[in-house]
């Protein structure tokens, strides 16, 4: 993705989508000979235009992404919806579909798991080589990574600050992972338990998701890139994941487009459902920059330990989640001492709605809906209703791919 510039006038979204088989939806590692007929050769990303599909780790999932960074996140919509029209088209001869949510709910990753054998492989080579990949947290965990430009340090600081205090209770409207193995896991958001524990070999990789009190530059590439690069030199000599990506981090500063990557949303049933959880973000994000509830030294005091806490609660409780934290709510200027997640993003999606005045409009009936009925995990688990049997999960996430390739939102009581 090309630099970003300034909060909150560039965004760039990524989706991560499962390939399974239409009559089975077992994943299917087909993902290079999909990219392989539309690009008419084995490359790792073929652009449309503004948009694209790009390989991720396991040949069973694709990435669509916007190329170019755009002003307001609500124009990269229709984009998004056409390149899912566009793969599902392609993906027919192969006999397979686009699956949504954040992990299949019946891969046996040690079975089933096939990486990506072209370009840039020896990445996840040397990935496989010093984590094994063959594993949940590697090979079925499907994101939606949402980018916020900046420009220099002061901007940084600011928008670094807003989001450390915000990512603690992001899966409350972004969950979509409660069903792993066929089995509920006790986590709204097992993706997310996965994915702190993958790397524990090299525990500063992710550290405690939360990122440090770093808000320049400087600080930032002192206190945790160059702690990352020294931590992995061991086992990589070679240097092949010495980049900013390697830091894992539930949100990651990308110097190298001036942006802020948070990566702690799961992929939702749809584009639209994934714009309605980015739009609340943003708005969110922006009246903290601001400083509407909380002043930026406030917000940047903010130590690790209580906000790692807190995620945790949230990952495996999602928007029932009870924050007794009165520091906490204060910065986000909420009206009590106790609240459930819920209840604090009713408070916040206040400026979110905002932005979106017509009760018509689709985003903001998208918002309106998770907001009301819960995270899609909470959903999916309503729509099971307690049958875990092979033919139920079928159903409910036949339905999941159902509302992706027609752009619909999942209500789970239809």
């Amino acid at each position: 993705m090309n630099s970003l510039q300034r909060p909150f006038h560039a965004y760039g979204m990524e989706l991560e989508y499962m390939i399974v088989d239409a009559r089975t939806l077992d994943v299917l590692p087909v993902a290079d000979g999909l990219i392989r007929a539309a690009a008419g050769e084995y490359v790792n990303e073929v652009e449309f235009g503004p948009m694209a599909w790009s390989n991720e780790l396991a040949a069973h999932v694709v990435e669509v992404k916007n190329l170019t960074p755009v002003p307001e996140l609500s124009s990269l919509l229709p984009l998004f919806e056409k390149e899912i029209r566009r793969i599902g088209e392609a993906l027919a001869p192969f006999g397979a579909v686009l699956m949504p949510t954040g992990m299949h709910p019946w891969m046996d990753p040690a079975r089933d798991t096939r990486l990506w054998p072209h370009g840039n492989r020896e990445i996840y080579e040397a990935y496989d080589r010093i984590f094994s990949c063959s594993g949940h947290g590697w090979a079925n965990v499907q994101s939606a990574h949402l980018n916020i430009g900046f420009g220099g340090d002061e901007e940084f600081a600011r928008l670094h600050a807003a989001v450390r205090i915000l990512l603690p209770i992001l899966p409350a409207i972004a969950a979509s992972s409660p069903i792993v193995e066929g089995r509920i896991t006790g986590f709204l958001d097992t993706r997310l338990e996965y994915y702190r524990n993958n790397q524990k070999r090299v525990p500063s990789i992710t550290g405690e998701i939360i990122p440090e009190r770093v808000f320049s530059r400087h600080e930032y590439e002192d206190v945790i890139l160059a702690r990352n690069y020294a931590d992995i030199a061991p086992f990589d000599p070679a240097g092949i994941l010495r980049h900013e990506w390697l830091n894992s981090r539930g949100a990651i500063a990308r110097f190298d487009r001036s942006a802020i990557e948070i990566r702690v949303l799961d992929v939702q049933e749809c584009p639209l459902a994934d714009f309605a959880v980015a739009a609340m973000i943003s708005a969110a994000l922006k009246a903290c920059v601001a400083e509407r509830w909380a002043g930026f030294s406030e917000q940047a005091s903010q130590e690790v330990g209580p906000l790692a806490a807190l995620f945790l609660d949230v990952i495996r409780e999602g928007e029932a989640t009870v924050i007794e934290d009165e520091v906490y709510l204060a910065l986000f200027g909420f009206p009590g001492k106790r609240a459930t997640a819920a209840e604090l993003w009713r408070h916040l999606a206040g400026a979110a709605v905002s932005g979106y005045p017509d009760p018509g409009d689709e985003i903001h009936a998208a918002m309106e809906r998770i907001l009301a009925e819960g995270p899609l995990a909470r959903r999916i688990i309503r729509a099971i209703g307690g049958d875990f049997s092979r033919n139920s999960l079928e159903r409910v996430y036949r339905g999941l791919c159902g509302c992706l390739s027609a752009g619909l939102p999942f209500s789970g009581r239809d």
